[in-house]
């Protein structure tokens, strides 16, 4: 059994948006995701969706995105993104249970692959704005959106140590750890979610959100204090999930 991961499908089978205009990688893409997760991934593995699934507004207007999902093979375990207003974190056993068998969304609770609890959460991080000089360089930024942000991490952090709880009091000491936004903000070195990952021995942090080349650097990717740090937007990867186990 292998364990695969890609975010930011972005689908609207049920609406009018499109991802064209963040470059020609983005054109077809579902027929791409299609493709490369039948070509890659087996009935017995699983796979990871980092969030940003749909464009619909609620559940009505995502089920055939949902039902595009639940037809790729394998077993698939989705977190929530900025994008999904279908999905309530309050009502994530109801989505649980609509989808038992389908569908498993990871909110507030965990999932086993072999010996690993998947543990995550949406998180957050400050995106600006941010004022530069002529270089490019930052001189400032915008001190009440970032604490704002700071409010909105803070509730990221409570869930996601739900969700290390939950794993941890069923005895598992073995973590895979999976974020929509990445880990670190630009302005960041470490943050509440690195230190939390390094507080649990998390062998790998997963995470998308970033779009475009300009944007696949804004955080950790590789190795960071011992644990292996994936960047898996859908357009980083040009749509072919990527194994991280």
């Amino acid at each position: 059994m292998a364990l695969y991961a890609m975010g930011d499908f972005h689908l609207a089978f049920q609406s009018d948006k499109s991802m064209n205009k963040f470059g020609s990688v983005w054109r077809k893409h579902e027929e791409k995701i299609q493709k490369y997760c039948s070509k890659l991934i087996r009935p017995e593995d699983t796979l990871v969706i980092t969030g940003d699934h749909s464009w619909g507004k609620d559940l009505e207007t995502c089920r055939e995105d949902l039902a595009f999902i639940e037809g790729l093979p394998g077993r698939k375990i989705l977190l929530r993104g900025n994008h999904d207003m279908f999905w309530d974190a309050k009502k994530t056993e109801q989505l649980n249970r609509e989808y038992q068998g389908r569908l498993e969304f990871l909110q507030n609770n965990y999932y086993a692959y072999e010996d690993y609890a998947l543990v995550g959460t949406k998180g957050y991080t400050f995106e600006g704005p941010f004022y530069l000089d002529r270089r490019g360089r930052i001189m400032g930024w915008d001190e009440d959106r970032e604490k704002h942000a700071e409010k909105l991490i803070k509730r990221e952090m409570q869930r996601l140590q739900q969700s290390f709880d939950a794993a941890w009091s069923d005895g598992y000491r073995k973590f895979l750890m999976f974020l929509h936004y990445p880990p670190t903000s630009i302005l960041e070195e470490e943050s509440a979610f690195t230190r939390i990952a390094e507080k649990y021995g998390a062998e790998h942090v997963i995470y998308s959100h970033c779009h475009g080349e300009s944007r696949f650097h804004d955080s950790i990717r590789g190795e960071f204090h011992g644990i292996q740090y994936h960047l898996v937007s859908g357009d980083c990867l040009k749509f072919r999930p990527e194994k991280i186990m």
